[in-house]
């Protein structure tokens, strides 16, 4: 058999705020359901966020840099507490686009921790990316 590689909990990136948010996604999910626009799950977030007390901006500009020159912006539904960021979506099947979009929003700012919350399915999908590597003066 194979290593396992076992994480210690103390290790986790923003360990009791991740747990709050993950609670938050639950709550919204299971008692608005699935099949709701994205705008009604981003209205339910912050108003939980609020509850929770919970820092966060809704759809923050951050700039996208291309050998140092601003190049676009992307806008995340949150950044909470200005260390993760939150993308939400209401699809029936989410495609593996969204879910390298978030990578490379990660890469591209200085956020190192971003949720990919789906509540279109019949079971609420939420997706953790890490980004956490040497960043260079060129982002």
């Amino acid at each position: 058999m194979g290593n396992i590689t076992r994480i210690d909990a103390n290790m986790v990136l923003y360990k009791d705020l991740s747990y709050k948010l993950v609670g938050c996604f639950y709550k919204v999910y299971n008692t608005l359901g699935p099949a709701h626009k994205e705008q009604i799950y981003q209205k339910a977030l912050s108003a939980d966020f609020k509850l929770h007390k919970i820092l966060f901006v809704e759809n923050k500009k951050l700039p996208i840099q291309y050998n140092k020159v601003v190049v676009g912006t992307y806008q995340p539904d949150f950044i909470i507490e200005d260390k993760i960021i939150i993308e939400i979506k209401s699809v029936l099947l989410l495609p593996k686009v969204f879910e390298k979009q978030l990578y490379y929003y990660l890469r591209g700012t200085k956020y190192k921790l971003g949720y990919l919350v789906n509540f279109g399915a019949e079971k609420i999908q939420i997706k953790r990316r890490i980004y956490e590597t040497v960043r260079t003066d060129s982002l």
